[in-house]
């Protein structure tokens, strides 16, 4: 009898009654306990997070920062709350602390009271970092707990950004305000180079104008020298002067006192003896021929008559004189002290005696006088000038005494004016010293001037340098400093605050966890499949066995049905988790293919296991599973796994498997794929050989077959 009818038997006695019907629909839905309950228990576990009850506690009491309002916490929960991620339920600490505990929410998330002070201590002098309190409780759920650490770093990223875009928009509005100030710098500093331009060149015409003046000064000093010594001169002078005037003024007081009241007195008696002097000098110009001819008598009869006059004076007026006067002597005109004038026409005599006196005098040198004034017209000049003279005299006897006054009053007041003159000059000689020595400080202070004037100078040329490079530089470093509007402020704040995005691009996205898991639950309910087939389907044929079929043919006789049993619960599988649960295939063809060679291959060794080691085969099996799920890297990379597993990882169908079937499912290269048949291909035929084998010594009894040691 051939194989496929052997199997088609083998099938047709699960017909024979309800139980092995039953039986029969049980073998083909157990992989749907394993493959699509499995995955559809946590078919997209991330999607329902927002059912996960936490408790949310926001003691954020806000704060300030420069004048603007900063409420960090409650921009948070409105963040928060605005996600699909978790139950988020408000509370205060004390409940979220209990409900943490006793599994009234799986975590909490506390928002401190300080959070929005230290985010706003940044746009100071200090710095602070805000935290977040995270709250979990493994012994609700470990894995609640990891996913938290991933939601909340995702949330602290958030904040985080935002806290860091606040800052740096205000450090871009002083970008702007530093462009703004440095512009204004720049322009300052033009101002600065043409205010230092002028300076320079008003403190060049200063350093001209201050060397004329140090010249200035050195002749201020010399001529105040020169000044200064005739200053002594004029001080020395003065005081001469003074002296003279003082002395002279003295004597004058002296004389005026005795000559004022004489005086006025015979201020008459003197005019009217001015104009005998003046007739008689007119008259003797008359006669002067004869004068001069009987000058010799007449001066012997002038002499006569003036001591005649002499004696009658004596008689008349006081005491005699004890002698006549010498010729051409001048009688005193006064009487002697004590006398008493007994006639009031003394005065008058007097003054004849005096011009009698003088006639004589005249007279006796007269013939002298002519030889010596060469003759007639000398005399003559002479008696003209003693005739204006007399004149003269006549005309202002009446007020001799007056004039005297207003001579003495002026020789006082010259006296006075003189002694103001002397103290002047000795002042002036004094101001004039000091003059000179301030003109000397001048001229110092003048040649310092002039110096630092010249460095006053070289300095405003170097500050005019100075000021052009840096009103240069000011203007370069102004273009250079970025002035943002409104826009691209918040843009370069978004792009700094985040700076780093994570760029995903995924070649062949699993659109949610089940999909991403069925690569490895799949094969995981086709093995168990296979497992429970064989163990209500013997793992070699007793009928072909008895009849003397050969080996080959007694084993597949017993894999062909578990192969057909295969594919209907691949095909039911697939089935309920396309339309049912919602798998999409990206190949799905080929992967239905794929899982008939895995159905097929996972017959071949349950059956070589159980026909090798009978009852103990079945424990193999189950003991194959768990080695293959170890280390197949369905869930995490098999890199990640202790070494024993990593070991065996290419040694066993199910790591070739997962891995096509990844790519069968969401797409990629099919090497993976090919490699996977090249290796089911060869555990299968590997399989069916060494099953072929034991069923070949199965043809044979012995007492380990009749009496086994162990039975199941």
């Amino acid at each position: 009898m051939r194989s496929p009818r052997l199997a088609a038997l083998e099938l047709r006695r699960f017909g024979r009654g309800r139980l092995p019907r039953a039986a029969l629909v049980a073998l083909l839905l157990l992989p749907l306990l394993y493959g699509a309950l499995y995955l559809w228990s946590f078919w997209d576990p991330y999607g329902r997070l927002d059912k996960i009850p936490v408790a949310l506690v926001n003691e954020d009491t806000g704060a300030k920062a420069k004048g603007q309002e900063v409420d960090a916490g409650r921009q948070i929960v409105r963040g928060l709350r605005d996600s699909d991620t978790f139950d988020w339920q408000e509370t205060d600490a004390r409940h979220a602390r209990e409900g943490v505990e006793n599994g009234t929410y799986y975590l909490s998330l506390t928002l401190p009271a300080d959070l929005s002070s230290r985010i706003a201590s940044n746009a100071g002098d200090k710095t602070g970092t805000g935290t977040l309190d995270v709250r979990t409780n493994d012994a609700n759920n470990y894995i609640v707990g990891q996913i938290s650490r991933t939601v909340f770093s995702e949330v602290r990223s958030a904040a985080s950004t935002r806290a860091t875009r606040s800052f740096l928009d205000r450090i871009f509005v002083s970008f702007s305000d530093l462009h703004d100030q440095t512009s204004k710098a720049a322009g300052g500093a033009d101002k600065l180079k043409n205010g230092s331009d002028e300076a320079g060149s008003g403190a060049g015409k200063l350093v001209s104008g201050l060397a004329d003046a140090q010249d200035g000064g050195d002749g201020l000093v010399r001529g105040l020298g020169t000044l200064d010594a005739g200053a002594a001169d004029l001080a020395s002078g003065a005081g001469k002067v003074a002296d003279g005037t003082g002395e002279l003024a003295g004597k004058v007081n002296k004389a005026a006192g005795r000559l004022g009241p004489f005086l006025r007195e015979n201020q008459k008696y003197l005019g009217e003896a001015a104009g005998l002097v003046a007739d008689g000098a007119g008259t003797v110009r008359a006669h002067l021929d004869d004068l001069v001819k009987a000058a010799p008598e007449a001066a012997r009869e002038a002499r006569t008559a003036s001591a005649t006059l002499d004696k009658v004076y004596a008689e008349q007026c006081g005491a005699r004189r004890s002698a006549s006067p010498a010729p051409g002597a001048t009688p005193s005109g006064a009487p002697p002290s004590g006398a008493t004038d007994p006639s009031p026409a003394c005065p008058a005599l007097a003054e004849a005696k005096k011009a009698a006196a003088q006639v004589a005098t005249v007279s006796g040198d007269l013939d002298t006088l002519i030889g010596e004034r060469g003759g007639v017209d000398g005399l003559d000049h002479d008696l003209a000038t003693l005739t204006t003279q007399a004149r003269a005299l006549q005309k202002q006897a009446p007020h001799l005494a007056d004039d005297l006054d207003t001579a003495v009053a002026r020789i006082n007041a010259l006296d006075k004016g003189a002694q103001r003159v002397a103290d002047g000059a000795d002042r002036l000689r004094t101001g004039i010293g000091t003059a000179r020595t301030g003109a000397t400080t001048l001229d110092e202070g003048l040649g310092a001037l002039h110096s630092g004037a010249g460095d006053l100078s070289a300095g405003l040329r170097r500050l005019s340098d100075g000021s052009g490079t840096l009103a240069n530089g000011l203007h370069e470093g102004a273009g250079k400093i970025p002035d943002y509007g409104d826009d691209a402020r918040a843009a370069h704040a978004g792009a700094m605050a985040d700076p780093v995005r994570l760029a995903s691009h995924d070649l062949h996205k699993a659109p949610n966890y089940g999909t991403g898991f069925a690569p490895y639950f799949i094969p995981l309910a086709l093995w168990v499949g296979a497992m429970v087939a064989y163990m209500l389907i013997a793992p070699l044929n007793r009928r072909a066995l008895a009849t003397g079929t050969t080996a080959a043919r007694a084993t597949l006789a017993s894999w062909l049905p578990v192969v057909a049993l295969g594919f209907a619960q691949a095909g039911a599988l697939m089935a309920v988790l396309h339309w049912g649960i919602g798998l999409d295939l990206e190949r799905p063809v080929a992967t239905i293919a794929f899982l008939f060679l895995v159905t097929a291959c996972f017959a071949a060794l349950v059956q070589w296991l159980n026909a090798q080691f009978g009852a103990a085969g079945r424990i193999l099996v189950l003991a194959l599973l768990m080695l293959q799920l170890t280390s197949a890297g369905g869930t995490y990379p098999v890199e990640t796994s202790p070494a024993f597993f990593h070991a065996l990882h290419p040694f066993l169908p199910m790591s070739y498997v997962v891995e096509a079937l990844r790519r069968l499912v969401t797409g990629g290269g099919l090497g993976p794929v090919w490699e996977g048949c090249a290796v089911l291909g060869g555990f299968t035929l590997a399989a069916l050989a060494l099953t072929a084998w034991r069923a070949r010594r199965a043809q044979v009894w012995t007492v380990e077959r009749l009496h086994p040691e162990l039975s199941l």
